[in-house]
């Protein structure tokens, strides 16, 4: 029997007024913002309102390194949402706002799948509620207060040269990695190089789901480095007094967006910074608000563990105090067929001993979680190709590293068929003791968090770091920000730098091609290997196949 598509299934869900998903949560409707009948922003006065309460459990879902054959991390987070609420908890979801870029790009939208999906899904997929074009405005805003500031005598003295403050888009754009801006003669301002990342890597966006609230959003904002003088000294953002502006076009972008799954269980959608080039997490404040109001809060961080959940422990519970009470590892059969060397197209064969050599992917991000100190459940995302043997495979592997795999159905089934992995995830978090820690302190030299990552999780022997680099990253600690966090710039698809390297590599080494001061997000950037912080569109790209149908609906975005 043929499966509806996803957004078959999205486009028939009994959506609820979102102002009833708000009064489930003990929201008041004055506290809401609607956008439409089925999005609301949640008011600042709201979310103070309620920090005097106990914080729910925080569960991070995570996943082995992506492969084309699929994992569906999201897909699990919401089931196991969905799933929490089936079993009788009271239960959030807090995930990602999707980048127009990479929805129109190689991979389309995203917001789940099957029977486990947020909706609405092509809203979350497009604009949404603005958020991300307030952020691209308050990044740009920036960038011509620095241009209009050298042009009208350059009072603070920035050295053109030295100017760190690139431009931003949401879109794959490989063309604007590097311009020079101000061509066209004097009255247009003096030429320099410049360049833009995308949306998602702006400084903006991580600062934005990092802040606590408005004031503290409006600090750090003030604090970002935008270039150097001839001296080297820095500029900061406050120096041309841009960040009260900033915060203005970003008042609304920083309260949370309330949605909701196909079976009306309650979900922030919120913030969106890339896990291979930012720290891959959503807000801060819609994670900490949702522990307010919901006794378990399902979050996710972006790409495999060994980027999204390292950069959610060491940067995000770092900064905002959070530890997780327990971690799911989403895998596959088709994945680790995949790691075990199995063409995509041969995927849906039985090969017991593809699973069995890919699983040590598994295995070392398996580890690595529990290095934090905090209990690791292993989710199997079914698929309707999966065989007994394979599935017993991976169960017996993962007990053989002291975890436990739950095959999960969330797909075909939404919550009933999530209700087992539910029920493990509540006995670990509720009976097992998490003792999580980051696996370096603040006061270690930035060097030597560096080597500690790329040793400890990506089990590499060295990272490879020059001179330059060297020098630069002492220069920041007798600046003072020697005990900010490390912010790894990576490939998604391999522990280690090269992407077509699959399963547990060792034996190789990290290069470190240039580090960036985010003194305003508070963390250093550590750009490795070939990674770019402005993708550019695949040789076909997504955009090719969407388009509006007869009835005015899209087509091909899912």
């Amino acid at each position: 029997m043929a499966h509806k598509t996803d957004i078959e299934i999205a486009r028939e869900a009994k959506k609820k007024p979102i102002q009833e998903i708000g009064d489930g949560l003990g929201i008041p409707g004055e506290h809401l913002l609607p956008y439409g009948h089925d999005k609301a922003k949640v008011s600042q006065d709201f979310i103070n309102s309620v920090q005097d309460r106990p914080d729910g459990k925080l569960i991070l879902v995570t996943a082995i390194n992506p492969t084309p054959a699929g994992e569906g991390k999201t897909t699990t987070t919401v089931g196991l949402g969905d799933g929490l609420n089936h079993i009788g908890k009271k239960a959030m979801i807090c995930i990602r706002e999707a980048s127009l870029g990479p929805n129109f790009g190689m991979k389309g939208g995203a917001a789940g799948g099957g029977k486990a999906q947020v909706v609405p899904m092509e809203e979350m997929n497009l604009h949404f509620t603005g958020d991300f074009h307030a952020i691209t405005s308050a990044h740009s805003l920036l960038s011509a207060m620095i241009d209009n500031h050298i042009y009208w005598g350059n009072e603070q003295e920035i050295d053109l040269r030295r100017v760190q403050w690139r431009r931003v888009v949401d879109m794959n754009d490989r063309s604007l990695r590097q311009i020079t801006s101000s061509l066209g003669g004097v009255a247009n301002g003096f030429p320099r190089e410049d360049g833009f990342d995308i949306t998602v890597a702006s400084e903006v966006m991580a600062i934005l789901c990092l802040a606590k609230n408005l004031k503290d959003l409006e600090e750090r904002l003030g604090s970002m480095i935008i270039a150097y003088r001839r001296d080297k000294s820095p500029v900061f953002c406050r120096d041309i007094k841009a960040e009260g502006a900033m915060t203005v076009l970003l008042k609304d972008a920083m309260q949370p967006n309330l949605v909701q799954t196909l079976e009306n269980n309650p979900a922030f959608v919120h913030g969106g910074p890339f896990a291979n080039i930012a720290h891959g997490c959503n807000s801060v404040i819609a994670t900490t608000t949702a522990l307010k109001l919901a006794d378990y809060v399902v979050t996710e961080a972006g790409f495999g563990a060994d980027l999204g959940a390292e950069k959610f422990m060491n940067i995000k519970c770092r900064k905002a105090g959070l530890a997780p009470s327990a971690v799911v590892c989403v895998a596959t059969v088709r994945a680790m067929k995949m790691n075990g060397g199995v063409a995509k197209a041969d995927l849906g064969a039985e090969n017991v001993d593809a699973v069995k050599k890919g699983c040590p992917n598994l295995g070392r991000h398996i580890e690595n979680l529990k290095s934090f100190g905090v209990p690791v459940v292993v989710a199997i995302n079914h698929f309707v190709t999966d065989t007994d043997a394979e599935v017993a495979a991976i169960k017996e592997y993962v007990a053989s590293h002291g975890a436990e795999a739950v095959l999960s159905r969330h797909w075909e089934l939404g919550s009933e068929g999530s209700a087992d992995l539910a029920r493990k995830v509540v006995a670990v978090a509720e009976g097992e003791s998490a003792n999580f820690s980051p696996i370096y302190p603040d006061e270690m030299p930035l060097a030597e968090k560096i080597q500690t990552i790329c040793k400890r999780i990506y089990r590499a022997d060295e990272a490879l770091m020059d001179k330059k680099i060297r020098d630069q990253l002492k220069l920041w600690e007798e600046q003072g920000y020697g005990n900010l966090p490390v912010c790894m710039a990576k490939t998604q698809y391999s522990f280690s730098t090269d992407p077509n390297l699959r399963g547990a590599p060792t034996g190789h080494s990290v290069p470190v091609r240039e580090v960036r001061l985010s003194a305003g997000a508070g963390f250093i950037v550590v750009v490795c290997g070939e990674i770019m912080t402005m993708p550019g569109l695949p040789r076909v790209p997504a955009s090719e196949s969407i388009r509006l149908n007869d009835a005015g609906q899209i087509e091909g975005l899912f």
